[in-house]
C-alpha cells in the first residue's frame, strides 16, 4: 500500500482500483466549454478559424472534432455527452456553451464573457462540482462585442460585470454536481439559486447526445436515442451494453439529431430535426423542430422553473447501464457519501495546511485543473485530406499550411487544457507544469500525461514535442526533463516505491527531444540556443520567431539557459537511473560535459558571451553582418532564466557510481578552463555536496540583487516578467535611424504585433515564479544558511535564499488569500467580486497577473499553470516541498 495518506480514503482506494482495471476515471468533465472556433474545426482558405465557425454558427454546426457543453460530463471518448442548457425567457438563444470574444473582437484579444467557478473535485471524478452565473436579464452580447472593439488597446478589457447586469442580484446562481455511483454510474444534479428580490422563470434543459462520427463516414452506424415509459434508452453501436437515462421531474423529453442545420448554415435543406432543434423548438416555438417520435442522437429534458426570490430548486438526473431499480431511491445517499469522500481526501492532502483559506485556494485551484481535462482528438492526416463523406473539402492550401509537417500526429485522449474555453487544446510548456501540480493528488495521471506527449502519435519523428495546436512546430522551453524528474521524486515520495520504468520510457524520448534542439536550435554549433519566441510572445523588441526586420540573427539569453537547465535535469535523471542500472552512467557523463559546453558558451564575457559585465546581467545578443554584436539590454526574465540552470550532487553519487567519478576527473583534468566555470566544482559544499551551475556566487548575488529589488522585478506579488526601470527608462535600439524599443507594461499588451492578450513585459508569471522558488532551495542545498541575500534589496534585512524562496511564494500567495479589508489581489477593483458573499471566495486563477497591484489578466480561467500555486500553498510535508528541499 502507498505511504501517502490519501491513498488510505475512499477516493484513493478508487484511484488505485483505476490503476488495477476498475476504470473510474472514464467519466468525467471532458467536454469543452467551447469547440466553436478551434483550429480543428477550420476548413477555411486562409486558416481564420474564429470566422469559419462562429459561436453564431455553434448551436446549428455538428462538429467533426469534439463536442462543447456548459458543465460538461462524459466518458473519454466523448461517446455520450451531458451537459446542462438554461433559457431566462429573454435570451434570444438557449445558453448551451460559453460565449466569448474572438480575437479580432477584443481589445486586448480572445476572452471568455461569463461568470463560471469550477469548485471541487476529485482525481477519479466521483464527485465534481461547478458554478455558473445566469442573469436574469437578456445577455448582453452584442454589447461586450461593441463595447471592446470600441475600446484601444490602452484601455480595460469590457467584462460580463461591468454591464450591470448582476445589480440588484438578479441572476441565478447554478450549481452543478456529479457524482458517480459506480465507475460508469453518472449521477447528475442541478441546483437553482435566484439571488434577486423577485420570483423569476428559468427553463432548465439537461442535455444527453452522442458525439457525431457517422457524417463523416457512409459505413458508420448512428446511436440510438429514444424515449421509453419516460426514460430514455441510449444504444450506442461502439458500447457493449444500453445505458438508461432518467429525471426525478416531469419534464418534456425533446429529441433531434445532432448533425448541422444544412438549412441556416449552407442555404440547403434539411432531412428531419437538426442539431439546434431543441432551441428552435423552446425560444422560437417552433414545433417542428424536435422529433415528435421521440428518438434521436441528441435529447434534453426541458423544465419550466419559476424560482422564488431567494429560493432553490433542485433537479435530479442519472445516466446508468440498463437498470430495473428506483434510479433515486438512493440518489441523495450517493452524492452525500461522494461529497463527504471528497472532503475526507482533501483533509490527507491538506494535512499540513492550517489555514482556512489556504486549504480554500488550494481545492479550487485543484478543482480547475481538474475541470481541464478534456477530450482532444486530431488525426492530423485526416484533417488534411479530408474524411470519406465530407460535406466540406479542405482546400488545396491547406496541404501547404498549418500542420502540414505533422502528418503522423493522431491524438484522440483526454489531456490536461490550459483552459476549457481559452484553449481548449494542449499546449506542451503549460503541460508540464500541470503534471507536477496534478502530481499532488494524483501522481498516476501525472505520469501518463507527461508518456502521452511523448508517445510515437505525438512527438514529430524528429524528435520534436507538438507545441501547441495553432502552430505545432513553434517552440517553447524545453521544461519536460524538469517536469519528469519532478513528478518521479514526489510518486516516489508518496507511494515509497520509483517507477524506473516511467523514468526509463521518459528519459530515452527526452533523449530524441534533446537532440532535436541540439540539431536544429543550434545550427552553427556554438552551444548558443535561439529557440525563437519559447512562450514568452511580447518579452522582447522583435518576435524572435519570425525574420528579424533588422536581418541578422540573435543569440538568445533564455534560450541556452533553458537547454543549459534540461542538460542539466537530464544529467540527473541519468544518474537517478545510474543508480538503479549501471549502463546509464555513461549518459551521465555526456550531459555533464554537454553542460559545460554550454555554460562556457553562455558566461564568458565579451566575445559571443551573453553575460554583460557592464550592467551585471544577461541579455540577448543581436549579430548583423555590418555591425559589432549588439546585447539588446532590456532587463527582463530572460536574463534571469540563467538561475534555473542549476543541480546538486552530493557525494554519495560519486561514491556509489566510481566509473561516472573517474571519468569526470579525467574530463576535468583535461579541461581546466571549462572546470573554473563551475560555482565551486573542486570545493565540498554543505554537506559534501557539489554544485553545477551557469552562475558563481558573484554573478548569482548580482542576479538576484536586481530581482529583488521593489523598484525593478520585485513585485507585491511576485518575480515581474519585466523590471519596473524600464517604466522610467524605455530601452530603445536605434538601427540607422529605425527604433525599435520596448517600456514596461504591468497589465495587457498594449501592442497586437504578437498577438492575443499577452503580455509579458511587465506582469507576474506563475510558471516562471514556481521555476524561481525551486532553483533558489536547490542553491541553498548547496550554500546553506550561512550564505546570505539582503530581501528587498536595499530593505537592510538579510536571508538564506531558502528563505528568499518562501518569501517569494509568501507574495505570490497574496494573489489568491485574503489580505487588509478581505480584498484578494486578483479580484482587482471591481466592489461586487471583493465584497459580495455570492462572488468574494470564488477564485479565478487568470493567465498572468498586474505587475503592480495583482489584479487578475489574460484568459480568466488558464488554471493550468497558474494552478501551481497549489504546489506553493501545500504544507512543509507535502511531496513537493519535501522534494524541492533537496534534489542532490
Amino acid at each position: 500500500m502507498p505511504i501517502d495518506p490519501i491513498f488510505g480514503t475512499e477516493e484513493g482506494r478508487r484511484m488505485l482500483a483505476a490503476e488495477r482495471g476498475y476504470d473510474w476515471r472514464r467519466w468525467g468533465p471532458y467536454l469543452s466549454e467551447r469547440q466553436w472556433g478551434t483550429v480543428r474545426e477550420d476548413y477555411s482558405h486562409n486558416g481564420d478559424a474564429w470566422n469559419h465557425l462562429p459561436h453564431d454558427h455553434a448551436r446549428s454546426h455538428a462538429y467533426r472534432w469534439g463536442e462543447d457543453g456548459l458543465a460538461g460530463f462524459a466518458d473519454d471518448k466523448l461517446l455520450w455527452c451531458l451537459s446542462l442548457a438554461l433559457w431566462n425567457e429573454k435570451d434570444p438563444i438557449l445558453k448551451e456553451r460559453l460565449f466569448g470574444l474572438t480575437n479580432e473582437q477584443g481589445n486586448h484579444g480572445e476572452d471568455v464573457k461569463e461568470l463560471y467557478y469550477f469548485l471541487d473535485g476529485t482525481p477519479t471524478h466521483s464527485y465534481m462540482k461547478m458554478l455558473y452565473k445566469y442573469p436574469q436579464a437578456a445577455f448582453p452580447y452584442e454589447r461586450l462585442v461593441s463595447e471592446n472593439q470600441a475600446r484601444d488597446a490602452q484601455a480595460r478589457e469590457f467584462e460580463l460585470v461591468d454591464t450591470g447586469i448582476f445589480a440588484e442580484r438578479r441572476y441565478f446562481d447554478v450549481e452543478i454536481e456529479y457524482a458517480k455511483a459506480s465507475a460508469d454510474d453518472i449521477l447528475m444534479q442541478v441546483t437553482v439559486h435566484n439571488r434577486g428580490p423577485e420570483a423569476a422563470p428559468l427553463h432548465v434543459l439537461p442535455h444527453l447526445w452522442a458525439r457525431n462520427f457517422w457524417s463523416w463516414s457512409s459505413e458508420q452506424t448512428k446511436p440510438i436515442l429514444h424515449l421509453n415509459e419516460g426514460r430514455v434508452q441510449a444504444w450506442h453501436p461502439k458500447l457493449l451494453r444500453t445505458r438508461v437515462c432518467e429525471i426525478d421531474k416531469a419534464a418534456n423529453w425533446l429529441f433531434c439529431e445532432n448533425e448541422t442545420n444544412l438549412e441556416r448554415i449552407y442555404n440547403v435543406p434539411n432531412h428531419g430535426p437538426v442539431k439546434d432543434g431543441i432551441n428552435d423548438f423552446v425560444v422560437d416555438g417552433k414545433q417542428d423542430a424536435v422529433n415528435p417520435e421521440a428518438t434521436g442522437t441528441k435529447c434534453a429534458a426541458h423544465l419550466r422553473l419559476v424560482v422564488a426570490a431567494g429560493g432553490s430548486e433542485t433537479i435530479r438526473l442519472r445516466l446508468r447501464p440498463q437498470a430495473d431499480q428506483d434510479a433515486f431511491a438512493w440518489f441523495d445517499e450517493i452524492m452525500a457519501s461522494r461529497r463527504a469522500d471528497c472532503d475526507a481526501f482533501y483533509a490527507a492532502v491538506q494535512g499540513g495546511m492550517p489555514d482556512a483559506d489556504s486549504r480554500h485556494v488550494q481545492r479550487q485551484a485543484l478543482a480547475g485543473m481538474l475541470w481541464s481535462k478534456q477530450f482532444y482528438m486530431l488525426d492530423v492526416r485526416r484533417w488534411l485530406d479530408g474524411d470519406p463523406a465530407q460535406a466540406q473539402t479542405p482546400p488545396e492550401e491547406r496541404k501547404q499550411g498549418r500542420s502540414s509537417e505533422w502528418r503522423h500526429l493522431n491524438n484522440a485522449d483526454i489531456v490536461s487544457m490550459p483552459d476549457t474555453w481559452e484553449y481548449p487544446w494542449y499546449a506542451a510548456w503549460d503541460l508540464a507544469f500541470h503534471c507536477v501540480t496534478f502530481a499532488l493528488i494524483d501522481p498516476t495521471f501525472a505520469k501518463d500525461q507527461l508518456l502521452l506527449l511523448m508517445r510515437e502519435r505525438y512527438m514529430h519523428p524528429n524528435g520534436q514535442l507538438p507545441e501547441y495546436e495553432w502552430a505545432f512546430g513553434d517552440v517553447n522551453p524545453p521544461v519536460h526533463a524538469w517536469a519528469v524528474l519532478r513528478v518521479f521524486q514526489m510518486d516516489r515520495e508518496m507511494t515509497g516505491v520509483p517507477d524506473w520504468s516511467f523514468l526509463e520510457k521518459c528519459f530515452q524520448k527526452l533523449l530524441l527531444n534533446f537532440t532535436w534542439w541540439v540539431n536544429r536550435k543550434d545550427s552553427e554549433g556554438r552551444n548558443i540556443f535561439g529557440g525563437g519566441f519559447l512562450g514568452l510572445d511580447n518579452i522582447a523588441i522583435f518576435d524572435r520567431s519570425k525574420p528579424l526586420p533588422t536581418g541578422g540573427t540573435i543569440d538568445q539569453s533564455d534560450g541556452t539557459a533553458w537547454m543549459a537547465m534540461f542538460t542539466l535535469d537530464l544529467l540527473r535523471i541519468a544518474l537517478e537511473l545510474a543508480l538503479h542500472n549501471p549502463a546509464y552512467e555513461d549518459m551521465a557523463t555526456k550531459f555533464f560535459e554537454h553542460f559545460l559546453f554550454i555554460a562556457e558558451a553562455m558566461t564568458k564575457t565579451g566575445g559571443m558571451g551573453l553575460w554583460d559585465e557592464q550592467d551585471q546581467f544577461f541579455y540577448d545578443v543581436l549579430h548583423l553582418s555590418d555591425h559589432d554584436p549588439i546585447p539588446l539590454r532590456v532587463r527582463s526574465i530572460v536574463g534571469l532564466i540563467p538561475l534555473f540552470a542549476v543541480e546538486v550532487i552530493n557525494s554519495s553519487v560519486f561514491r556509489a557510481l566510481p566509473e561516472f567519478a573517474e571519468r569526470l576527473q579525467y574530463f576535468l583534468h583535461d579541461r581546466p578552463e571549462l572546470a573554473k566555470l563551475i560555482s565551486r566544482w573542486s570545493e565540498p559544499g554543505t554537506g559534501e555536496r557539489h554544485l553545477l551551475s551557469l552562475l558563481r556566487g558573484h554573478r548569482m548575488k548580482m542576479l538576484l540583487r536586481r530581482m529583488l529589488d521593489e523598484d525593478e522585478f520585485l513585485s507585491p506579488h511576485g518575480v515581474r516578467a519585466m523590471s519596473r526601470h524600464h517604466l522610467e527608462h524605455p530601452y530603445v535600439l536605434d538601427l540607422g535611424g529605425t527604433q525599435f524599443g520596448i517600456t514596461y507594461e504591468p497589465a495587457e499588451g498594449t501592442t497586437r504585433v504578437f498577438g492575443g492578450n499577452s503580455n509579458w513585459r511587465g506582469p507576474v508569471w506563475m510558471p516562471i515564479n514556481i521555476l524561481l522558488i525551486d532553483s533558489l532551495r536547490e542553491f541553498h542545498s548547496y550554500y546553506g544558511d550561512d550564505f546570505l541575500i539582503e530581501c528587498p534589496t536595499g530593505s537592510g534585512v538579510t536571508m538564506s535564499l531558502r528563505d528568499v524562496a518562501a518569501h517569494l511564494a509568501s507574495r505570490l500567495t497574496r494573489l489568491f488569500l485574503r489580505g487588509e479589508g478581505g480584498r484578494r489581489p486578483m479580484l482587482g477593483d471591481d466592489v461586487v467580486s471583493q465584497t459580495d458573499e455570492h462572488f468574494r471566495d470564488h477564485i479565478l486563477f487568470h493567465e498572468y497577473f498586474h505587475g503592480d497591484t495583482g489584479r487578475g489578466l489574460g484568459a480568466s480561467h488558464q488554471t493550468g499553470w497558474t494552478g501551481c500555486i497549489a504546489l506553493i500553498l501545500a504544507g512543509p510535508d507535502s511531496a513537493w516541498r519535501v522534494v524541492s528541499a533537496h534534489r542532490g
